[in-house]
């Protein structure tokens, strides 16, 4: 992967290793309505998405920031046009194939959050042997959200910790929030520190709906394939001047 030309532009304004993100989060929304605005069939705006998605991860390997979580595909866009799905998912199983060598070539650990076993089973074959080929890796953790839902992941960690009552492993007496959290499809990772959401909507859509309770949410109407490095710069240089207070007083 390529080093930005920003890099060292922003460096010395941005680089304080106690405030940069360690885990971002980003709903990449637009692709659609970019398409839509050039006129273009709304795979166009998908492919385009998908490049930004390159982008984005080469800059987190540059400012190293561990972790980023990028929300794909929610448990909500089975509603969509029947074709859409099906390119998606093309797209999606295609992409993988294509950067699984980039992935492991600059150390990237890539796991996959959702509900799993409702996609293809050509896909879930895809994404398990990435998911293997990567598990060493350390460099950077990258979390891809599909078939996903915060509420739907919430309801199957209830799920797990019914049946380990069931199965007498813990009391109901026990559950308190790190009971919950431990039983979440994110339970190894930390919250994250930084939400940034696309083309301008003022809401996270069912996206890890427990985890960003403290999060700073940065918010852009630019659609996500023309979503830039300048534009992450601008979302981290904000995310600094944030005080975190976590509900007490500084």
């Amino acid at each position: 992967m390529v080093i930005i030309s920003n890099y060292k532009r922003y460096k010395n304004e941005i680089f304080d290793k106690n405030k940069l993100p360690k885990h971002l989060a980003i709903i990449m929304d637009g692709n659609g309505r970019w398409a839509e605005k050039k006129g273009l069939p709304r795979s166009a705006g998908h492919r385009e998405g998908a490049k930004t998605v390159r982008r984005v991860i080469t800059s987190c390997l540059n400012f190293n920031i561990p972790i980023l979580t990028l929300f794909a595909f929610s448990t909500e866009n089975w509603k969509r046009p029947k074709n859409e799905i099906n390119y998606l998912i093309k797209l999606f199983e295609r992409v993988l194939n294509k950067e699984k060598e980039n992935l492991i070539k600059n150390n990237i650990k890539i796991n996959f959050i959702g509900r799993l076993n409702e996609l293809p089973n050509s896909l879930n074959e895809t994404m398990n042997e990435l998911s293997k080929s990567t598990r060493k890796n350390n460099k950077l953790i990258l979390n891809i959200a599909i078939n996903y839902g915060g509420r739907a992941e919430i309801v199957d960690a209830f799920k797990s910790i019914a049946l380990k009552i069931v199965e007498n492993k813990i009391d109901i007496k026990e559950i308190n929030e790190n009971i919950i959290k431990n039983n979440l499809y994110t339970h190894n990772l930390p919250d994250p520190d930084l939400l940034i959401r696309t083309a301008g909507e003022m809401r996270i859509s069912n996206f890890m709906i427990w985890q960003v309770a403290y999060t700073e949410f940065w918010v852009t109407p630019i659609f996500w394939p023309d979503f830039s490095e300048n534009n992450l710069v601008e979302a981290i240089i904000n995310f600094q001047k944030r005080v975190r207070k976590y509900g007490g007083k500084v």
